[in-house]
C-alpha cells in the first residue's frame, strides 16, 4: 500500500450557490449611475473637476465605492482615470513628469525589490535529510542559514522516512504533517511562501519561494514513482516537482534508493525507472532529462566499498576525505553508466553522513557496525544544448521534429542558463535521526523570459469589517481565466495558498469597467474585524497558480468591533453588531 498526497493544486471549497449581493454592473447598467457622494453630480461618461468619492448607485438600492479621489481631476475619459489608479485605488494627479513607468508599477504590484527584478541572479538553498521516522528539532535555523546575510531566492527541501504510519499519515493528510510545519512556520515569518509540495509514504518534498517571484512560477506539476517490493510499495522510489521559473523549466527529484551494500547496480536501475516512469505535459515537457534543469537528490543510499573501517575512520577523523572518493559507489558507477555522467556533483568535501548514533557525532556503534557513506547526495544536469540539424536530403526527414530543435536552440541562445554551486557541506549540529543533513547552496543565472506578472491586482480604496470593499484586477497578457479563478485576502507572512483569511470568485463578484479593468467585490462580513497588513493573491485555477499578487495594505480595525467591545474570542458577535 502507498500513500501518497499532492499539496501544491489547491482551490477554495466547493461553490454551493454563491450569490453576490451587490449588484452586478453588467444585469443592471440600464439603471446604473455615477455619482458624486460629495455634491451629488451625476455623470455616466466625464469624470472631469469633479472632487469627492465616487460610487455605483443601481436599480437595485446597493452603492459600492468605484474611487477615492483626493484631487481634482482632469481627466475627460475612462481610461485616464483607470492609468492613473495607484495600487490603493485612489486617483493620482496627472503629472507625467512624476509618473511612475509601467513596467515600476507592474513591480510595485507585486511587491517586488527593484534589485531583485534587475538582477537575473538567484541563490537556491536545497537540503536532503533521512529523518529516520524522527520528530522534527525546536528550530532548524541552522539547517536554512536563516541568519545569513545571504538570502536565498528560493529553498527547496527533500525528506527521506517521514514517519508515515497508517494512523499518521491520515492525520497528516487533515491538519499538514509536523515537518512541513516546522519548515513553513520557519520561512513565512522571512516572506517565503510553500508554493508546492508533495509526499508519498516517508518521501517529502517542499518548494518555497520568496513571494516577489511567485506570480512568475508557473505550469506546476508533481508526480511520484514506487520502487519498494517490486514497485509496490512507497517506502522507497521517487518524488518530483517541476516548474517554469521565468519560463524556465526546472524539476527536482527526491529520491530513496534500495539501501545495502551490494544493490549498487539495482540502485541505478530504480532511477532509471523514475526517470523513464514519470511524466509530465506532453506539450512541453513530458519527462524529467526534457527539463533545462534537473535537480537529483535525496537518500542515494551509495556507499563506500572495499575499504576497511579502521581505513575509513582514520581518513575521516583527519579530513582526507578525497582518499575515499574512488571507492564510493556512485563515483565508481559513473565511470561505466552514461546516464550517470550527464548529472554533476560538488566535491564530497564533508564527512559521510551515515550511519551516525542518534545524537551523537559518533558513527554506529551497534551490533551491525555499519561502514560510514556518503548516502546523501545532491546532483544536478543542465540539458546539452541541441546539436545542429544535420544537412539531409532525406525526403522522410521529420520536419516538425528539426522545426523543434531549431526553436530549442533559438531558445537557448536567447534565454541562457547557467549554474554554480557555491556550497556542498553537511550539517553536524542535528542529532535527531542517523543521518546528517546535507545542504547545497547555488547561484542561478539565467534571462527572463517575461519581467510581468499575468494579473495585477490591487485593493481599492480604504478597508475595514465596517463597510463592503472592492478589488481591482486587470490582466497584463492574456491567459486562460475560468469561473474558477479566485482572488484570496492573505495577512502578510502567509505560509501557503491555503492560507486565505477569506476569497472572492472572479466572477461572480465581478463589476467591469471594460474589457482591460474589472472591479470584484469583498464582503464586509469576511473582512477581518482585527485588520492588518494584508495583500491580495489573484489564483488561476487553470494554471493551478498564483498569477498575480498585491502590494501590503492596511486593512482597518473595525470601529464597530471596539465601540460594542468584541474581542477575538468573541468576534462573532460582529456579524449582529454591524447589521444593526
Amino acid at each position: 500500500m502507498t500513500y501518497h498526497v499532492s499539496a501544491y493544486v489547491h482551490k477554495p471549497p466547493q461553490r454551493f450557490g454563491h450569490v453576490s449581493s451587490v449588484c452586478r454592473w453588467e444585469e443592471y447598467h440600464m439603471s446604473a449611475e455615477v455619482v458624486c457622494c460629495n455634491c451629488g453630480h451625476c455623470t455616466s461618461e466625464c469624470f472631469s473637476e469633479i472632487k469627492g468619492s465616487w460610487y455605483i448607485t443601481c436599480g437595485k438600492g446597493g452603492r459600492r465605492s468605484i474611487y477615492c479621489n483626493s484631487h481634482e481631476l482632469h481627466s475627460t475619459n475612462n481610461e485616464e482615470i483607470r492609468e492613473n489608479c495607484n495600487h490603493s485605488g485612489e486617483i493620482m494627479e496627472n503629472d507625467y513628469d512624476t509618473k511612475e513607468d509601467p513596467q515600476s508599477q507592474v513591480k510595485n504590484s507585486v511587491g517586488m525589490e527593484k534589485n531583485c527584478c534587475d538582477e537575473d541572479t538567484f541563490r537556491l538553498h536545497m537540503v536532503t535529510w533521512n529523518v529516520a521516522t524522527a520528530d522534527p528539532p525546536d528550530d532548524i535555523s541552522s539547517l536554512l542559514h536563516l541568519n545569513s546575510p545571504k538570502t536565498p531566492d528560493l529553498y527547496v527541501i527533500g525528506l527521506q522516512e517521514v514517519y508515515s504510519a497508517p494512523h499518521r499519515f491520515i492525520i497528516d493528510m487533515a491538519v499538514e504533517d509536523s515537518w512541513s510545519h516546522l519548515f513553513m512556520s520557519s520561512l513565512a515569518p522571512r516572506g517565503y511562501l510553500k508554493v508546492s509540495s508533495i509526499r508519498m509514504q516517508g518521501l517529502l518534498l517542499l518548494f518555497f519561494s520568496k513571494l516577489a517571484h511567485v506570480p512568475f512560477i508557473r505550469d506546476i506539476q508533481d508526480t511520484y514513482s514506487r520502487t519498494g517490493i517490486s514497485g509496490y510499495w512507497g517506502n522507497k522510489g521517487g518524488v518530483s516537482i517541476r516548474l517554469s521559473f521565468y519560463g524556465h523549466m526546472l524539476c527536482f527529484l527526491n529520491c530513496h534508493l534500495a539501501a545495502h551494500m551490494q544493490y549498487a547496480s539495482q540502485r541505478v536501475d530504480e532511477f532509471e525507472y523514475i526517470l523513464d516512469t514519470q511524466t509530465f505535459d506532453p506539450k512541453k515537457t513530458p519527462h524529467i532529462l526534457d527539463h533545462k534543469l534537473v535537480f537529483w537528490f535525496g537518500d542515494l543510499n551509495f556507499r563506500i566499498q572495499d575499504h576497511g573501517m579502521h581505513f575509513l575512520h582514520n581518513c575521516i577523523t583527519s579530513h582526507k576525505f578525497n582518499l575515499l572518493w574512488s571507492k564510493d559507489q556512485l563515483t565508481m558507477m559513473k565511470k561505466t553508466e552514461a546516464l550517470l555522467q550527464e548529472f554533476d556533483e560538488g566535491p564530497l568535501d564533508f564527512q559521510p553522513t551515515y550511519k551516525f548514533d542518534r545524537f551523537s557525532d559518533c558513527y554506529d556503534s551497534s551490533g551491525k557496525m555499519r561502514k560510514p557513506a556518503w548516502t546523501d547526495r545532491i546532483l544536478w544536469r543542465v540539458k546539452p544544448k541541441e546539436p545542429p540539424p544535420e544537412e539531409e536530403k532525406d525526403e522522410d526527414r521529420d520536419s516538425g521534429l528539426d522545426e523543434k530543435n531549431t526553436k530549442n536552440q533559438q531558445e537557448e541562445e536567447e534565454f541562457p542558463l547557467k549554474l554554480k554551486q557555491d556550497s556542498y557541506t553537511s550539517n553536524m549540529e542535528y542529532g535527531v535521526s542517523d543521518h546528517k543533513p546535507v545542504i547545497g547552496i547555488f547561484t542561478l543565472e539565467l534571462r527572463k523570459m517575461y519581467e510581468a506578472p499575468l494579473v495585477r491586482v490591487c485593493a481599492e480604496g480604504e478597508w475595514s469589517a465596517d463597510f463592503d470593499a472592492m478589488v481591482i484586477y486587470s490582466p497584463l497578457q492574456p491567459f486562460p481565466s475560468s469561473a474558477w479563478d479566485w482572488i484570496g485576502l492573505y495577512k502578510v507572512g502567509f505560509r501557503s495558498v491555503s492560507d486565505y483569511i477569506t476569497y472572492t470568485w472572479v466572477k461572480d463578484d465581478e463589476v467591469s469597467f471594460n474589457d482591460e479593468l474589472t472591479q470584484v467585490y469583498v464582503s464586509k462580513d469576511e473582512i477581518p474585524a482585527l485588520g492588518g497588513e494584508c495583500v491580495l493573491c489573484y489564483y488561476c485555477s487553470t494554471l493551478q497558480c498564483i498569477v498575480g499578487i498585491s502590494s501590503p495594505f492596511k486593512v482597518h480595525e473595525s470601529k464597530v468591533a471596539v465601540e460594542e467591545g468584541l474581542v477575538p474570542e468573541n468576534i462573532d458577535g460582529l456579524e449582529k453588531a454591524t447589521a444593526s
